[in-house]
């Protein structure tokens, strides 16, 4: 793709659940609702015309944990403040296996892939930057350059996916020493 730098069109997607146990990981005595999201998205867009940011996460069950139901309510509440930030919200599966309950994300990398994918083929933007560690967006990622696009994949020092560097045109591991910058 030859577009200049200042003319390049970016769209980012977020993970929300991978990078907020990414985070968890990396600084385990902060908070990841501490975390600012668009000072992050500002960065990664690198003077590029950031058109949007796509981020995609589960609600908690309020039954299981009322308060951290409500820090999360919150934190949700401060993202949908960001100029042309998309929150999606997808559904969180509660299972009993073996007498214990279980919960799983569901749908929200479907929804991810998917987005990326449609905004690709409608000329959305020029560059896909896709903030996860999950492989299971490899799929998506060809699709996307099928179509002409760049994809740029963020992965982090303590956790990235292989795959997705070896799919995407440009990858970026990020050191803990930089994403300290994130944290308010």
């Amino acid at each position: 793709m030859n577009v200049k730098n200042g003319d390049e069109r970016v769209v980012i997607f977020i993970d929300g659940s991978n990078l907020y146990h990414i985070l968890k990981g990396l600084f385990l005595e902060r908070k990841p609702n501490d975390f600012n999201f668009e000072k992050f998205v500002r960065y990664l867009a690198n003077n590029r015309k950031l058109l949007g940011t796509y981020y995609y996460n589960v609600p908690l069950d309020i039954m299981h944990d009322s308060n951290s139901y409500m820090k999360q309510q919150k934190f949700f509440e401060k993202l949908k403040r960001i100029p042309q930030f998309n929150f999606v919200l997808c559904r969180m599966l509660k299972r009993k296996i073996d007498g214990k309950i279980i919960y799983e994300a569901k749908e929200d990398d479907i929804h991810l892939a998917v987005d990326m994918v449609k905004l690709a083929y409608t000329d959305a933007y020029d560059t896909a930057i896709l903030v996860s560690s999950d492989g299971d967006f490899v799929p998506a990622i060809q699709a996307v350059k099928e179509k002409g696009k760049n994809v740029e994949n963020i992965g982090f020092e303590n956790k990235f996916s292989y795959h997705l560097q070896q799919e995407s045109d440009k990858f970026l591991k990020m050191k803990k020493e930089v994403v300290k910058q994130f944290f308010v």
